[in-house]
């Protein structure tokens, strides 16, 4: 069974998407909610630095406007502390600049408007990424002239955006950590649920192999009623096919009869050599009338059949046929895979082998070679087989085969027979799920091969 095709797998890989997808909206959510808070976080520091500048700032004797040698933050004093100010007049000339601004050009920004402040992102020449805060205000002066100055702060983003992956980090670990918990806890929890499931399918398959009536009763109340009414299709399948067997039990019983009248008349004849050929062409007579008038009840009970050892009752097979073709003495060579076991009804099987092989010992020279193995992927006590039959004779045209196949078709005319040997075989084949193919074979005449697949 594939791993697409099993229900427990389908619904891990369907929980799976639906959690990354759930889990990847909300990490996108706390994402874009944590680094909103950090920029108004930021927004707010850089406010309040900016109202330190204004407040610090006092006009001199010319009138001007200057920024007192020690600021309460002594960063502005640090080099390189990543905390820069600066104080412009009208002109855009820088009245002021802070010490950690030494020797670095910080770009802060957009002119505001008079009275706005603008925030916005910068970067400094070598990529370090800023926040800066600019406020141009209208400052009254000793003489009550008003005079236009724009205070501007930034701030490198370095620790911000160090923490906003720190956080990013901890958010695809945590959540992915949570996600495997979760599959892993699922997973748990449909093999429980998925329990009857299994159940069902593994005593569907003891009743298939013989091994058991049919289901129990202990399923929840979404499977009771398919294991009920699986059972009730058993017992009509069982109960039809033992009124078959009785039936046609008696009427096989009833041709015995004039089959021993027969035989008793053959033994009176005395004549050994005429006797031991007629004598296997009526056991086998027997044989295929308590076969064909079982063939309705073997075909309609498709449950609970085990499977067969073929190697005994090949050996049978051979040995009849060998005697019936006595005149002809072909060499049957037997190849079976070991352990090969044929699942369904005896007959069946017999069919097929005894009408490929008879046909074989007809049309052959003086070889015959019965090849059986399992078909590829299969176990050999599971039933399927591949059952190969070739022969030393004349072969068969490739455009005579598909004919050959259908019910009353015979290459010779003349030869003995109805031609319905190879239908029936076809039949039976096609019964338990296989197919028929002729082809050359390496001895130099026909090669057929019947694939068998049981259900």
């Amino acid at each position: 069974m594939s791993p697409v095709s099993s229900l427990s797998a389908r619904l891990l890989i369907s929980v799976s998407l639906l959690l990354i997808f759930f889990f990847g909206m909300t990490i996108v959510v706390l994402d874009s909610a944590f680094r909103e808070a950090g920029e108004q976080a930021q927004e707010d520091i850089l406010d309040g630095q900016l109202m330190a500048l204004i407040a610090a700032a006092e006009p001199n004797a010319g009138g001007e406007l200057e920024m007192p040698a020690d600021l309460s933050e002594p960063r502005f004093a640090n080099i390189g502390s990543g905390l820069y100010g600066a104080l412009t007049d009208d002109t855009n000339f820088p009245v002021w600049t802070s010490r950690s601004a030494l020797g670095i050009y910080v770009p802060y920004g957009p002119q505001p408007a008079p009275g706005q402040r603008t925030f916005s992102t910068i970067e400094l020449e070598d990529g370090t990424p800023l926040m800066a805060l600019s406020l141009h205000v209208q400052w009254e002066l000793a003489n009550g002239d008003l005079k236009p100055y724009t205070f501007s702060v930034a701030q490198s983003l370095d620790s911000f955006n160090a923490q906003l992956a720190s956080f990013r980090r901890q958010l695809f670990t945590w959540f992915g950590a949570v996600a495997l918990i979760m599959l892993f806890s699922i997973s748990i929890v449909m093999r429980g649920l998925l329990r009857p499931l299994r159940q069902i399918e593994a005593e569907i398959t003891d009743v298939e192999a013989g091994k058991r009536p049919s289901l129990s009763a202990d399923y929840p109340d979404e499977l009771s009623s398919v294991a009920r009414n699986m059972n009730v299709l058993i017992g009509s399948e069982r109960g039809r096919s033992e009124r078959y067997r009785n039936t046609l039990d008696n009427l096989a019983h009833s041709l015995k009869t004039p089959l021993a009248a027969i035989r008793a008349v053959l033994t009176e004849q005395r004549s050994s050599a005429v006797t031991e050929k007629i004598e296997a062409q009526i056991e086998r007579m027997n044989d295929i009338v308590r076969y064909q008038l079982k063939i309705p009840a073997a075909r309609s009970k498709k449950f609970g059949v085990a499977a067969l050892p073929i190697d005994e009752e090949l050996k049978k097979l051979v040995d009849g046929l060998q005697k019936v073709y006595g005149d002809k003495n072909p060499l049957i060579e037997v190849n079976l895979a070991e352990g090969i076991k044929f699942r369904g009804e005896s007959g069946d099987f017999l069919e097929l082998a005894g009408n490929l092989l008879d046909n074989a010992c007809k049309c052959c020279d003086s070889q015959v070679r019965l090849t059986i193995g399992p078909v590829t992927g299969a176990t050999a006590d599971s039933g399927g087989m591949r059952i190969v039959v070739e022969d030393d004779g004349p072969g068969i045209p490739a455009e005579a085969r598909a004919k050959l196949l259908q019910r009353g078709m015979r290459l010779d005319e003349n030869a003995p027979g109805q031609g319905i040997g190879l239908a029936v075989v076809t039949d039976i084949a096609a019964s338990y799920g296989g197919a028929v193919s002729i082809s050359d074979s390496e001895l130099g005449g026909a090669k057929i091969s019947v694939t068998i697949n049981p259900s």
